[in-house]
């Protein structure tokens, strides 16, 4: 089964057709020592698969779950707990791929 999810210490510049511009550059300055969050990448797989099936890709779900497991962990924090809040931060890189009309 592909892996459609990599933590940001996992990609790195040279990965940049997979993880998108943004996660490539994010996994690189983690690699670097620089001060980013911890937090992982959902790959241009796992879009392409969406966008010709019409459905998430196997696995996609279990591979996310693990990533937030250990990003709560890491963090010290747990996603929904009212009182110590984790922030969590989505972006889309998919200027490369087709976009379908949303609505």
């Amino acid at each position: 089964m592909p892996k459609f999810v990599y933590d940001f210490t996992e990609g790195n510049k040279d990965l940049k057709d997979l993880l998108g511009g943004k996660g490539a550059n994010l996994a690189e300055m983690t690699n670097l020592g620089l001060p980013v969050p911890p937090g992982f990448t959902i790959t241009t797989d796992a879009c392409r698969h969406y966008l010709a099936d019409g459905s998430v890709p196997a696995g996609l779900d279990a591979e996310v779950t693990s990533h937030l497991t250990a990003l709560e962990s890491a963090m010290g924090r747990t996603l929904g707990d009212p009182v110590r809040r984790q922030v969590l931060h989505a972006r889309h890189d998919g200027h490369r791929l087709e976009h379908r009309p949303v609505g």
